[in-house]
């Protein structure tokens, strides 16, 4: 399940992920919330947090999330990946050097630390 997160900057789209994520979950809150911030700016920042309940992504979830990134790909201005979950740590490292943006990792323990990077 996604949900999103309150309380950012316009240019700020954030979600948290737990339980099992589903395709489903893209198609109701992160594609319309990325397509909404992007008729506001030309550049967004994310904020996605996986929580400690994360049960992992279904394969349709992962193909949605694919497409998100690459749809928008010189839209993203920053990234902040908040999880504890070891394999998301390693394939955030192996891919976010290929992202246009910044793209930062950050332990669930320091939320507010990605928020407040996201923000300023």
């Amino acid at each position: 399940m996604i949900e999103t997160l309150t309380g950012l900057p316009d240019n700020v789209i954030g979600f948290s992920a737990h339980g099992k994520v589903t395709a489903e979950d893209y198609e109701v809150h992160v594609i319309p919330a990325v397509d909404a911030a992007l008729t506001r700016h030309d550049k967004v920042r994310l904020l996605y947090q996986v929580g400690a309940d994360f049960g992992g992504f279904e394969v349709g979830a992962l193909w949605e999330d694919a497409k998100v990134g690459l749809n928008h790909l010189a839209a993203w201005e920053r990234i902040a990946v908040v999880t504890d979950v070891d394999w998301l740590r390693t394939a955030t490292k192996a891919i976010g050097f290929a992202m246009p943006g910044e793209v930062r990792l950050f332990a669930n323990a320091d939320l507010e630390a990605a928020r407040t990077w996201l923000s300023n």
